[in-house]
């Protein structure tokens, strides 16, 4: 793993956001690896999801972006998932959010999620509550023989709007 990977995993603050075009180049580098080509829509999804400040729903993306077409943003985001540009972060309320990989953002992070109306926010810990889970994490992984690449963390309860 990269030194500026285990740092960010380790909970070292976050670096800065990677510049546009520098996202760009790396998302095609890697659909470009599985033969698929860095269209026009997807440049568009991941600059909607490159200035987005949490996770996006469909919705949400589209209404940021007219052009988009809802058939071709569930297929183009599906292949940006497959090629790890992009994050799914599943909720309570059967919506599917999006959001950039951490390697495009430089900023390590966990979620809040609404089990009741599916609102998703980022939380950071501190770098030492981020070590101490971290040991944890590589703990348990251990104990299963699993060797582990990163880690994410939901929280999952009710937001402070619907109590």
């Amino acid at each position: 793993m990269p030194a500026g990977d285990d740092q960010r995993r380790r909970g070292a603050p976050p670096a800065e956001p990677r510049a546009a075009n520098e996202v760009h180049t790396t998302v095609a580098k890697r659909l470009g690896r599985l033969d698929q080509r860095y269209t026009r829509n997807r440049r568009a999804l991941v600059d909607v999801l490159r200035v987005a400040a949490g996770p996006l729903t469909i919705a949400d993306i589209l209404g940021r972006d007219e052009d988009l077409a809802l058939s071709s943003a569930y297929r183009n985001l599906a292949v940006l998932a497959e090629v790890g540009v992009v994050h799914r972060v599943s909720t309570g309320d059967d919506h599917t959010r999006y959001e950039l990989a951490e390697m495009l953002t430089g900023h390590h992070h966990h979620h809040l999620v609404c089990d009741s109306c599916g609102s998703v926010s980022d939380f950071t810990l501190t770098e030492d509550l981020e070590e101490v889970l971290q040991k944890a994490l590589d703990g348990v992984a251990a104990s299963a023989a699993f060797r582990t690449d990163h880690h994410r963390l939901d929280l999952v309860g009710t937001c402070d709007a619907c109590r």
